[in-house]
């Protein structure tokens, strides 16, 4: 329980800092109704308030964080107790393990690459190239670096922090450290979006949700592959997910945070 009320009070730190740095910033509301407001109550109104992007993105910020660090938190909890998802964990690792015929395992093994740095870097190199051909702009390179290198931060840090050890069935594939979270899942979450959101970018909606939906799906495969071959617990490559999810969403928050500022200021 420790575990999880240390996340929390982090991530509800880092969603104060944020609100902070907005209420520093000038919010534009209307002059004759803010000046009804009580100063609690607009604040809160400029949070709320669709008019103003800064509040209302760094509110979807705050909302992000926290609810990953609940759910990393709860996680870490069902592993400390054996309960919820983590009382599946054994038996996940072990039918993976057992079940995976060769064929299968030919399978996992590329899929479980989908996740891999090395295979990320090229790919996220090659859509940072085209985006830079299609709009002369080094925005799409930014964010896929700050996505990319901060999960690997996060990640490891955690990974630190929480030691857990690896299952303790036969591993169809090698692997090193830690257990807790799964980078694999992290890190095809994290970039697999932050792709689609790329090469999202001018097309029709229907275009965007599915790309958003392909990366999906990767990242989903990717973390069962990763349990299937026994070298992750259930609640690992969960646990990666939501923060491969949740940090690629905020990152991109932040960047069209930083847009409508620049907007604004021109």
């Amino acid at each position: 329980m420790r575990v999880t009320l240390a996340v929390v009070v982090v991530a509800v730190v880092a969603g104060l800092v944020g609100f902070v740095v907005s209420a520093s910033r000038h919010v534009e509301l209307d002059p004759a109704e803010a000046a009804r407001l009580p100063r609690a109550r607009r604040f809160v109104a400029e949070r709320l308030d669709r008019e103003s992007a800064r509040g209302l993105l760094v509110t979807v910020s705050f909302v992000i964080v926290l609810v990953v660090a609940i759910v990393v938190g709860l996680l870490l909890d069902m592993v400390a107790t054996n309960g919820g998802l983590a009382e599946h964990d054994d038996d996940i690792a072990a039918w993976g393990s057992r079940n995976a015929s060769s064929g299968a395992v030919d399978v996992l093994l590329v899929v479980t690459q989908l996740g891999s740095t090395w295979l990320l870097s090229i790919a996220m190199a090659a859509t940072a190239f085209v985006a830079w051909l299609r709009r002369r702009t080094l925005t799409a390179l930014a964010f896929l670096a700050v996505v990319g290198i901060g999960q690997i931060v996060i990640v490891n840090v955690l990974k630190v922090v929480v030691d857990r050890d690896r299952p303790d069935v036969l591993q169809l594939v090698h692997v090193r450290g830690p257990s807790f979270p799964s980078g694999h899942s992290a890190a095809a979450a994290a970039c697999w979006l932050a792709m689609a959101i790329v090469i999202g970018v001018g097309r029709s909606r229907t275009v965007q949700a599915g790309l958003v939906a392909g990366a999906v799906v990767i990242a989903v495969a990717v973390a069962a592959s990763r349990a299937l071959l026994g070298v992750h617990w259930l609640t690992d490559v969960v646990a990666g997910l939501a923060i491969g999810w949740g940090w690629c969403l905020l990152v991109a928050l932040a960047f069209r945070l930083s847009a409508s500022s620049g907007r604004r200021r021109s």
